[in-house]
């Protein structure tokens, strides 16, 4: 249960490489400092980042699912993978929240290694309504009988999270199943092992700090079952760190850039030298995913300009920028206004439809 850094670290292969991530990371946080669509950039960039975060491991989250299911607008019954998806969102949401380097602390330790079937990570997401019959998706005629359906799916769901959390107040669930969790696996001696190998960063760069901590997480499995925090726990060290002022670093994201068989190397210099050229990768896409939804949103802007000043376009301008794509159900809750009046708006914007679908239709910006 320890984590030891090289000796003599590597400076000669990691000097150059380091000093390029450094670079990249500082531009994109650069240019986010003063970016309008800075927000949206954010919130858009954690859900790609939790779907990453899955498919790191193995699993496959569709963006789309995501993002309705954070809505409570899922089209059918949350899949398991779906679930744990969404944990990753909001645990990136409170760490981006929260203060920096937070999520390393003790406290934020504790508060971040709860039972995923415990009460502190339950979700409490009321059931979605039946959408309209005019709802205008584009739905046929069994869109009424769907959604009743999923009413009902949704009403079941409720129940067995208010009954979990009934038993948790009553102290009968608050142990981990033995089914789930070994025993035996020594959460708090590996948490240590990777607190001391931390510890041992402070007189690191920040990136190679934030590089080693990534490379202790995944050796060490502190957490069982918890594999996709380590990512979450690097980008809020590069935050303490004062690398990244103004956003928390989509590392997940970015290490999808990189080929699986070099994080995943032997050698620790070899998995290092996969995470600096994965946060290179990361930050020069982060740069230009900005730049093009900026170009976008004076697209966009230029499409309302001239409006009267009670028009829902500017709003729904900044709404597509924040999400990764709407539905008009989505639009209508978020604007106040009917399903039949965001499908004008998403007409009057212009907006690209995304899922080629003809029922469930969702419209963005790529």
């Amino acid at each position: 249960m320890v984590y030891r850094l090289p000796e003599p670290l590597p400076w000669a292969a990691l000097a150059t490489p380091l000093a390029v991530a450094e670079d990249a990371l500082a531009r994109l946080d650069e240019r986010l400092a003063t970016s309008p669509i800075r927000h949206g950039w954010a919130a858009r960039t954690a859900f790609a980042d939790a779907c990453a975060s899955l498919a790191l491991q193995g699993d496959l989250v569709l963006l789309e699912d995501l993002v309705l299911h954070d809505a409570g607008r899922d089209r059918h019954a949350p899949s398991q993978d779906l679930t744990r998806a969404h944990a990753v969102l909001r645990t990136r949401r409170r760490i981006a929240t929260a203060d920096p380097g937070w999520a390393t602390t003790p406290a934020g330790l504790a508060a971040l290694s709860e039972d995923p079937g415990g009460p502190g990570d339950q979700e409490d997401v009321p059931p979605p309504a039946a959408p309209p019959a005019d709802a205008a998706d584009g739905e046929g005629d069994f869109e009424d009988v769907d959604g009743a359906f999923a009413a009902e799916l949704a009403g079941i769901d409720a129940l067995i999270a208010r009954s979990s959390r009934l038993l948790a107040d009553t102290g009968a669930v608050r142990e981990k199943s033995p089914l789930v969790y070994d025993p035996a696996w020594g959460e708090t001696d590996r948490l240590a092992a990777w607190r001391h190998a931390v510890a041992d960063t402070r007189i690191l760069p920040p990136v190679l700090a934030a590089t080693v901590a990534y490379d202790a997480w995944t050796a060490l499995e502190p957490l069982q079952h918890r594999a996709w925090l380590g990512p979450l726990l690097a980008a809020d060290l590069l935050r303490a760190r004062a690398k990244a002022r103004h956003h928390l670093p989509a590392l997940a994201s970015a290490l999808r850039r990189v080929p699986r068989d070099r994080w995943l190397s032997r050698e620790k210099s070899s998995r290092w030298l996969a995470f600096l050229g994965a946060v290179t990768a990361g930050a020069e896409q982060g740069m230009r995913d900005h730049d093009r939804w900026m170009l976008a949103r004076e697209v966009l802007q230029a499409k309302v300009k001239g409006r009267r000043g009670s028009s829902s376009l500017p709003r729904l301008i900044d709404l597509v920028l924040a999400r990764p794509l709407v539905s008009t159900t989505t639009i209508a809750d978020e604007l106040g206004v009917t399903p039949r009046a965001a499908q004008t708006l998403v007409a009057d914007l212009g907006l690209r439809e995304l899922t080629g679908r003809g029922r469930y239709r969702a419209w963005g910006v790529l």
